[in-house]
């Protein structure tokens, strides 16, 4: 067998592999050779920071595949990694597998990715301008299954902290894997409002009922949420500039949702109700917006410092489309849920006319800013795409959904046949989209790319 050095993305040290077992390959390192990264976190400054792979790392301390090593230590517990010193290619095909206990171990927060995706997706079919004769019931669909993705997760997150009793605190003070745990509030947004889409009849008053008990709960979780973790993570952490990534927005993502639950609930609501509905949504949806403008300033000055991310976490830059997209898109929302009558100095002067105006033209402003980082996340991802699959690839996907939410928004409030068809044709992209990282995603799991050592959110490679 060809003995030759293979790089890998996260080590310099190259490695070779002699063949002992079919089964199980043992392994062996050639002398370091200082050669160039397969790709360099940062490709901007030839001199950029890199991560060296060092033998405490979960990216590189796997099970061992020596002869005479008991297979069955594959499902030893939450100490294989300190047992076992043998460093591997975590991006080799032919290394060890994990059974399923061992694996549950690396079920991270990221998960939660896949039904916001989805949510959104079933959102995104009973918002298009160009209905056919089934279309409605193809979103009821997406939306049932959306609720058993959901369970099943949950489920999924509970077993692991039950395997693995530490788990759940290391989840949420993990310097990377703790930004995602707002995804899950974020995948009860998409339920809230796809549930009102779906499944509430109008003028049905306990429901109804039951829809705005909903909204003020979520309200007051997430702000607490929001608060909560940004409180643990500036006494807890010390990140540096070119460490930032749009993962940091995603604890405000939640709170700023709010505004969006509130312009799809508040037309169905009673008139005395739909006004402090609208007034919170607009709280939540600009301190969110706001807090996501601080971010934005950190991102741009880690793009311009420390250049793009990794090839392989690129596509996390198109969360940055999100913020001002579903901002774009609950302003419109909002101001069309507010009551037909509504003078607040009941002169005429400051109407839901004019409020519905402002709304309109505060969305376009919003939505160039949305396309700005669309364009910046696009050209990014294109000119050097990721080889590997990470649960940050449905970046593609929830947040563009917002994004072409917000461009059905304001072609319908502007009359424009041609942006209709314009959306249209992003939403049959944003399906393809889809339906390939879900593909992906099925397929990281069966060939056991991610909920493995290294591979996943609870390891920081960036």
């Amino acid at each position: 067998m060809d003995h030759s050095p293979v790089n890998t993305p996260y080590s310099k040290e190259p490695v070779s592999y002699s063949a002992q077992s079919s089964s199980m390959p043992s392994l062996s390192f050639a002398e370091p050779e200082r050669s160039s990264l397969q790709y360099p976190m940062d490709e901007k400054r030839p001199d950029g920071p890199v991560r060296e792979a060092t033998s405490s790392s979960s990216a590189s301390t796997i099970v061992d595949g020596k002869e005479g090593h008991d297979h069955n230590d594959l499902e030893q517990g939450d100490d294989h990694d300190e047992k076992l010193k043998e460093h591997v290619d975590i991006n080799d095909p032919n290394r060890p597998k994990l059974g399923i206990r061992q694996r549950m171990h690396h079920f991270t927060w990221a998960w939660f990715t896949l039904p916001m995706s989805t949510g959104g997706l079933s959102l995104l079919i009973f918002a298009q301008p160009h209905q056919f004769p089934g279309l409605k019931q193809i979103g009821l669909f997406v939306y049932i299954v959306n609720i058993i993705i959901f369970s099943l997760l949950t489920f999924g997150m509970l077993t692991r902290f039950f395997l693995h009793h530490g788990d759940f605190y290391k989840s949420l003070s993990h310097p990377r894997e703790g930004f995602f745990f707002p995804t899950y509030f974020l995948s009860i947004a998409t339920l809230i409002t796809s549930t009102q889409r779906y499944a509430i009849p109008d003028h049905d008053t306990p429901l109804v009922w039951a829809i705005q008990t909903a909204f003020w709960g979520y309200v007051v979780i997430t702000l607490i949420l929001a608060i909560g973790q940004y409180s643990f993570v500036f006494a807890t952490h010390n990140f540096g500039l070119q460490t930032m990534m749009p993962t940091w927005i995603l604890p405000i993502f939640p709170i700023m949702l709010s505004g969006t639950i509130a312009s799809v609930i508040s037309d169905t609501q009673p008139d005395i109700h739909a006004i402090p509905i609208v007034i919170a949504g607009m709280s939540c949806q600009g301190l969110g917006l706001s807090v996501a403008i601080l971010m934005y300033s950190h991102m741009v000055g880690r793009l311009m410092s420390a250049g793009l991310p990794n090839r392989e976490h690129r596509p996390g830059l198109f969360m940055n489309v999100g913020p001002p997209a579903f901002t774009a898109l609950a302003f419109i929302g909002m101001a069309n849920g507010m009551p037909d009558t509504f003078d607040r100095e009941l002169d005429g002067f400051i109407d839901v006319n004019m409020i519905r105006t402002f709304a309109i033209i505060g969305a376009i402003f919003l939505w160039a800013l949305s396309l700005w980082w669309f364009g910046i996340a696009l050209v990014a991802v294109i000119s050097s795409p990721p080889k590997y699959f990470h649960l940050g690839w449905w970046a593609m996907v929830f947040p563009n959904t917002g994004f072409i939410l917000a461009t059905i928004s304001i072609g319908k409030e502007l009359g424009n046949e041609t942006v209709m068809w314009i959306t249209t044709g992003m939403s049959i992209c944003l399906l393809l989209t889809y339906l390939f990282v879900l593909y992906s995603h099925i397929r990281a799991v069966v060939i056991q790319d991610i909920m493995y050592p290294g591979r996943d959110e609870d390891v920081e490679d960036h």
